[in-house]
């Protein structure tokens, strides 16, 4: 399989790509801008075993400008990943990027594809496009999308809609709920409570620290993700992708004083806007589709990312 994953160098993507590879049939093109909120540098440790894999290509290019039809010919499997991620940054001014590249590079990669031979084309969505729901949430929820953010993903699942309604593109739409792990973005909460208690230095919880996540760990995420190609009856779904156990930010940090062996300085600050209080996925239709039985702990998976992060910043 000749395999196109759009966001290769970010926290999901180089998973993803290196998951691909396992399989010796399959050949992986890799794309990124290196644009958003993780470092350069983040992103390139990202991608060292990629860079010397004999069936992995990569390209920095901007989707936006990029000769698209070049760049999917020979194309079986599209993941697109691409997207600049988050809440809290998606207000005001800087709502701008999350449009341009949530929404036009959607659509232009849509556009590209609507007449061509693509098997499957998965498109990376978000539980941000749920909004405040009580208890488990199913992939057939009332979308009320609490952030810009959220907005621009529910914006481009409506784009992959309609072409596949128009042009019967193959396509399928996963939601991922608060995956975590090594190569975690710095801004995500896990990697800048841990190096920050690492370092001995305070942590800004926003809220009370009360508000619960369905958090999922990156293999686990993976490991669903990638079964999506192989897998029949998927095409026309959207998947939750949620995680083996929930857990409130106050339960975070303190299980990462129990693995750190260090006592976190603790600042409350409000509440942010766009942030709902509670996450929880019915995975059900994962468990069927994709055989998906996540396996890692928030224990197990926490300490994985602590020694990520004492890794990546010598701590």
């Amino acid at each position: 399989m000749r395999i196109l994953v759009t966001g290769a160098a970010g926290f999901i993507g180089s998973h993803l790509c290196e998951q691909l590879l396992v399989d010796p049939n399959n050949e992986v093109i890799g794309v990124d801008t290196f644009i958003g909120p993780t470092p350069l540098k983040l992103k390139q440790i990202n991608l060292v075993s990629l860079q010397v894999h004999p069936r992995f290509k990569l390209y920095s290019i901007d989707l936006l400008s990029a000769d698209l039809e070049k760049l999917v010919e020979n194309v079986d499997i599209i993941y697109h990943l691409a997207a600049i991620p988050g809440v809290r940054a998606s207000w005001g001014k800087d709502f701008d990027p999350y449009v341009t590249n949530n929404i036009f590079v959607t659509q232009r990669l849509l556009e590209t594809i609507k007449n061509k031979p693509i098997q499957k084309f998965i498109f990376a969505s978000t539980s941000s496009v749920y909004g405040e729901k009580n208890g488990k949430v199913t992939e057939d929820a009332t979308l009320t999308p609490l952030s810009p953010y959220g907005i621009t993903k529910l914006t481009g699942e409506h784009l992959c809609n309609v072409y596949q309604k128009s042009y019967n593109i193959p396509l399928i739409k996963v939601r991922f709920f608060t995956v975590y792990g090594p190569r975690q973005r710095p801004d995500m909460a896990f990697h800048r409570f841990i190096k920050q208690i690492l370092n001995d230095e305070p942590i800004s919880i926003f809220g009370d620290g009360t508000q619960t996540r369905d958090f999922t760990f990156i293999s686990d995420c993976i490991q669903a993700t990638s079964a999506i190609m192989t897998k029949e009856h998927v095409v026309g779904q959207t998947i939750n992708i949620g995680g083996k156990e929930r857990a409130s930010v106050n339960e975070v940090v303190l299980m990462i004083e129990e693995l750190t062996g260090k006592k976190a300085s603790i600042e409350y600050t409000p509440k942010l806007n766009g942030e709902p209080k509670h996450t929880w996925a019915d995975i059900s239709l994962a468990k069927n589709l994709l055989d998906y039985d996540p396996k890692i702990s928030l224990r197990e998976g926490l300490a994985r990312e602590i020694e990520y992060i004492r890794q990546v910043y010598s701590l």
